[in-house]
């Protein structure tokens, strides 16, 4: 599939603390798309296919109708429904288009948190099943728990002090300060802040948690033919890679390579793919639900040794401007908004196309990683050349 596609299209709705959109998650997956077909100069006719990640709380039937699109020819569901699988509906539409089961397919995430529950807390409606029976009964089930314990390990294995979770929250932080879109934006976060800020669960503070937010976005993925015609400048996929090692799938604390190792295959995949290194990367958009995970994720993918994680992200490493490794720079699911950590996809393409608000000068090469916490994990790289 190397080239044979691109994203040509990228939309949004205004984003949202939880529960304060005006707007249902349907009203706000309409604006996004129709942005994103706007933005690509397509007609709402060519638009023939549709991939999400969510789960069951909107129809994409209904969805697809209530936008007034055409003739669907493709949809699908990408394994899994959280942020993990952000990565996965791009490639799943990025095979589509390759198989030519259709020429431009949506990729859309919305969320309203007001009416559909939060993320952050546990709601109990039946007895704790599989992994959360061995999880649950002893306090670890909401997911800041589980990701804390998980965290905590990491860092005790590998001697990581709480410094290296502040330098991902700051680098959002810094970056959402550039970013009139961002909820946090106008609300800058110093290090003196965020150790001061109230543990949720050792070893996070308020300030290494994402956001729970209302909205939506979306990116279309179109055949090459007609990539260049079109009113964006392409976003060409140069690769990209789903997986989990071997036993990642159990539960409980249970997977093979924990805490570590859950993005190890997909960087394996990717790199393979497009015959790049890690090093050759101009800047990457990685899901944080947590800084502690973000850290992991850097290291599992490829960037460093696990070791080197609290070095390589330290200062002003990951800041824009001249950063080892520029990341986040619309602030994230941290300082951004939390739409499954689909709009960290929308900020690649930005970066592509030149027009980010914390835009790497000459980037090239623009990386996107799914969330990491619950296996299968993915990411796609897009280029700024055709290959």
């Amino acid at each position: 599939m190397l080239g044979s596609t691109a994203v040509t299209g990228i939309g949004e709705s205004r984003y949202y603390r939880a529960g304060r959109s005006p707007q249902s998650a349907a009203a706000m997956a309409a604006t996004a798309v129709h942005a994103a077909i706007a933005d690509a100069s397509l007609a709402v006719d060519d638009v023939d296919g549709i991939v999400t990640y969510h789960p069951d709380q909107h129809d994409s039937a209904q969805l697809w109708s209530w936008l007034g699109l055409g003739e669907l020819r493709f949809s699908a569901k990408a394994w899994g429904g959280g942020g993990n699988s952000g990565a996965s509906a791009v490639q799943i539409a990025d095979a589509a288009v390759t198989a030519g089961y259709a020429r431009n397919v949506v990729v859309f995430r919305s969320l309203h948190q007001g009416a559909e529950g939060r993320y952050g807390r546990y709601n109990q409606t039946a007895r704790p099943a599989r992994g959360d029976a061995f999880l649950v009964p002893f306090g670890a089930a909401m997911p800041v728990v589980k990701n804390a314990l998980l965290i905590k390990k990491f860092m005790h294995r590998h001697g990581i002090t709480q410094e290296a979770l502040a330098d991902i929250a700051l680098a959002s932080y810094f970056h959402a300060q550039r970013n009139p879109r961002a909820v946090m934006y106008g609300k800058p976060l110093t290090r003196e802040a965020y150790h001061a800020s109230r543990w949720i669960a050792e070893p996070l503070h308020l300030y290494d948690c994402c956001q729970e937010s209302d909205g939506a976005c979306a990116v279309i993925v179109s055949s090459a033919d007609q990539a260049p015609d079109l009113r964006q400048p392409p976003a060409w996929l140069l690769a990209g890679a789903t997986g989990m090692h071997a036993g990642g799938g159990l539960w409980a604390f249970n997977d093979t390579d924990y805490p570590s190792g859950r993005l190890a295959p997909v960087g394996r995949q990717l790199w393979e793919r497009a015959g790049i290194r890690p090093t050759d990367v101009d800047v990457a958009q990685f899901y944080e639900n947590f800084t502690g995970s973000t850290l992991i994720a850097i290291s599992d993918i490829g960037f460093c040794g696990p070791g080197e994680v609290e070095a390589f992200v330290s200062g002003k490493n990951l800041h824009f401007d001249g950063g080892v490794l520029p990341f986040n720079t619309s602030g994230g699911n941290i300082a951004e908004a939390y739409i499954h950590g689909l709009q960290l996809m929308v900020e690649a393409v930005r970066q592509i196309r030149g027009t980010s608000t914390s835009q790497v000068p000459g980037a090239r090469l623009s990386l996107f990683v799914a969330g990491p916490g619950t296996p299968p994990s993915s990411a796609v790289l897009l280029s700024a050349d055709a290959p």
